[in-house]
């Protein structure tokens, strides 16, 4: 193999290794983002359920503020019974007496109820503080994780970029030109073995003349179906 199909060679290793440090941080930060969802989740939870109890307490404290009015005017209703002079006045403090109780009746069972709802939500609050307290530990325990994994990738990947500057650095411009041309659109597929005479870019079979040219390997050879740079793999027992 020439020193330029060598290069090529290395170089289309190097990039394809810089390429796949995308996906490996994607899949360290993959525990975060899942992490941060539960939080998000666990945190909407307690604010639902915090919001319900204020709405329950605020509702039993309109009730127990109308029944302190009620009794109020309960009082004032006595009051005013043992001034009446007649029947008819007799009858109509009789009646507002009685829808005063039965309102009282109503805003007690309400007080009532609501403290049933009040204590059932506070249990269920105390589930999604434990809950919420648990995913942000996990959260936190995600990002030491994290950190941990991305100075071991942030290491290899300085060492990757440095192999690659000092391949750059011994190429031919012309060579390196050629080769970033094509991987504008092969991507990691600029350079490909060639295997059973087929392109392993294209999956294409190359004619006989192409297939010699690749096996002495001593000009760079481009695979006429799709224009990748093509090498024989040092273990190819090809002839």
């Amino acid at each position: 193999m020439n020193k330029y199909l060598k290069q090529l060679v290395q170089l289309s290793t190097i990039d394809q290794e810089i390429d796949d440090f995308g996906p490996r941080i994607e899949k360290i930060e993959r525990a975060l983002k899942v992490a941060l969802e539960a939080k998000t989740e666990a945190q909407g939870k307690l604010d639902e359920l915090s919001a319900q109890v204020k709405e329950a307490q605020l509702k039993k404290s309109q009730h127990e503020l109308h029944l302190a009015e009620l009794s109020d005017k309960i009082k004032d209703i006595a009051k005013k019974t043992a001034a009446i002079k007649s029947e008819k006045e007799q009858k109509a403090l009789g009646l507002e007496e009685e829808i005063c109780k039965e309102q009282c009746d109503f805003s007690n069972e309400e007080i009532a109820r609501l403290d049933k709802v009040i204590d059932s939500k506070e249990s269920y609050l105390e589930e999604a503080r434990t809950t919420l307290e648990a995913a942000i530990q996990k959260v936190e325990d995600a990002k030491t994780a994290i950190a941990s994994s991305m100075e071991a990738v942030d290491k290899e990947r300085a060492s990757i970029y440095a192999k690659k500057e000092q391949l750059v650095g011994e190429m031919s411009q012309k060579i390196l030109t050629f080769y970033e041309k094509i991987r504008k659109w092969a991507k990691n597929t600029a350079v490909v073995p060639v295997r059973k005479q087929a392109c392993y870019g294209c999956f294409m079979r190359v004619n006989d003349k192409t297939y010699a040219a690749v096996l002495k390997s001593e000009d760079i050879v481009t695979c006429p179906h799709c224009g990748r740079i093509l090498y024989k793999e040092a273990d190819t027992a090809e002839a």
